[in-house]
C-alpha cells in the first residue's frame, strides 16, 4: 500500500512538473521581451550564416594566432620566443589554449573557425540577451539595437579575434553574478583575464559589488579561485620561465601604435608615446572610478570611505552585521558596465577590435540616463 501510494505521489510530481513546463511556453511567448529575444537569436543565426557564406574573411591577426599556437604546441614555453607576423606574444595562457583547441578542430583553416565564431556569437548574443531580460532596464524593441552592429559582426566571424572569447566568458561572469553564484562568476571572470586583459577593467566596479553582496570569508576564498586559474593555467609557464611569462602576458605598460589608434589618433604622436600621457590617464581613470564609487556605487552607505569603514567595523566585531546584502540585478549590471565603460574612456589607445569590449553596454547605459528616447 505504502508503494502503491508513493508511486502515486511520484506519477502526481511528474503531471505538475509536465503542467508547469508546458505552460511556461505560452508564458514566454506572451512575454514581448521574451518574444522578441527569441526572434533576435533566430534572426541574427540566420545573418551570421549569411555573412560566413557570403562576406569575404578579413586576414589581421588569424595567422599570427596560429604560429604562436604552434609554438606552443611544439614545446616552446618561452614566451618571447612564441611570436607571429603581428609580434610576439602578449595574452595569457588561456589564450593559446583556446587557439589550440581551435586549431585542432578546425586544422587551422579559416572557414570551419568562422563557424565556430559564428556560434561563440549566438551564445554570447544569449548571454547578454538574458542579462538584458534580467534587469528589465530596455523596452522590448529596444533588445534589436544589440543586434544592429555591423562591426560586432564582422569582429565575431570575419577577423576570429581573441577578444569575442574573453567577452563571451565576462557576458558569462555577470550572469553568473546576477544569480548570485559569486564563486563561480570569479572563476569564470579569471579565465576571461586569462585569454586578454582588458577584462580587468572590470575588476574595479566588482570589487565593490563582492564587498556588498558577500562577507569577508567569501571575497577573500572568491579571489583565491580567480587567482587559482591564473596559477593553474600559467603553470606550465611560470614552472619553465616565469618572469618571461608574466612580464609579457601581464605587461600593463605595453605602449601601442600610434597609427592604429582610434580614439587619441589626433594626438601628435610624441605626445601619445609619452610617459606623462600615460600617467594623466591613468589618474583621470582612478578619479573617475573614486568619484562613481563615492557618489553612485556607494551612494546609500555613505559614500566610498564610509562604506569601507563600515565594512572593516562590520569584520572586526563579533556582533551580527547587515552584510552581505543581496544585491539589486540593476544595480550590478549597472556598476560593471560603467566601471568599465569609465576604462574605456581613459583608455590609451582602442584598436577597431575593442568596439566589442563596451558595444553590448551602450543600450543599457543609454536607457540608464534621464534622456527622452530619440536623444538616446
Amino acid at each position: 500500500m505504502a508503494v502503491k501510494d508513493s508511486a502515486s505521489a511520484h506519477a502526481k510530481r511528474l503531471r505538475k512538473k509536465d503542467a508547469s513546463s508546458s505552460s511556461s511556453i505560452p508564458k514566454l511567448l506572451n512575454n514581448p521581451k521574451g518574444t522578441m529575444a527569441l526572434a533576435l537569436l533566430f534572426i541574427d543565426s540566420l545573418l551570421v550564416s549569411i555573412i560566413i557564406a557570403y562576406v569575404p574573411y578579413t586576414k589581421i591577426d588569424w595567422d599570427a594566432y596560429m604560429s604562436q599556437v604552434s609554438g606552443f604546441l611544439g614545446g616552446e614555453r618561452d614566451y618571447k620566443n612564441l611570436k607571429g607576423d603581428t609580434g610576439p606574444l602578449v595574452y595569457p595562457a588561456g589564450f593559446l589554449y583556446i587557439y589550440s583547441a581551435i586549431q585542432y578542430v578546425t586544422g587551422g583553416l579559416v572557414f570551419p573557425a568562422q563557424i565556430l565564431f559564428g556560434i561563440l556569437y549566438i551564445v554570447n548574443l544569449g548571454i547578454v540577451l538574458l542579462i538584458y531580460l534580467q534587469t528589465d532596464v530596455l523596452p522590448w524593441w529596444g533588445l534589436s539595437l544589440i543586434c544592429l552592429s555591423k562591426r560586432v559582426h564582422s569582429i565575431f566571424v570575419l577577423r576570429l579575434f581573441n577578444d569575442c572569447f574573453a567577452m563571451t566568458l565576462l557576458h558569462a561572469a555577470m550572469a553568473s553574478i546576477l544569480y548570485q553564484r559569486w564563486h563561480l562568476g570569479l572563476i569564470i571572470f579569471s579565465a576571461a583575464v586569462s585569454i586578454k586583459m582588458n577584462v580587468l577593467l572590470f575588476a574595479p566596479p566588482l570589487f565593490i559589488l563582492m564587498l556588498k553582496g558577500m562577507n569577508i570569508s567569501g571575497v577573500i576564498s572568491a579571489l583565491a579561485s580567480a587567482a587559482l586559474v591564473q596559477i593553474v593555467l600559467g603553470l606550465p609557464f611560470l614552472i619553465s620561465y616565469p618572469i618571461e611569462y608574466i612580464s609579457q602576458a601581464f605587461n600593463l605598460g605595453r605602449v601601442f601604435i600610434h597609427f592604429w589608434s582610434v580614439n587619441f589618433k589626433f594626438i601628435p604622436e610624441p605626445i601619445f608615446v609619452s610617459k606623462e600621457f600615460a600617467v594623466s590617464l591613468l589618474i583621470a581613470h582612478l578619479v573617475l572610478l573614486a568619484a562613481f564609487a563615492h557618489y553612485k556605487w556607494c551612494k546609500h552607505e555613505g559614500g566610498l570611505f564610509n562604506f569601507l569603514s563600515s565594512r572593516i567595523k562590520s569584520c572586526l566585531s563579533t556582533s551580527s552585521s547587515s552584510w552581505p546584502k543581496t544585491l539589486k540585478k540593476e544595480y550590478i549590471v549597472t556598476t560593471m558596465f560603467t566601471g568599465n565603460f569609465i576604462g574605456i574612456v581613459c583608455a590609451r589607445s582602442l584598436h577597431y577590435q575593442f568596439y566589442s569590449w563596451y558595444f553590448y553596454s551602450l543600450p543599457y547605459l543609454l536607457w540608464r540616463t534621464p534622456f527622452p528616447t530619440l536623444l538616446r
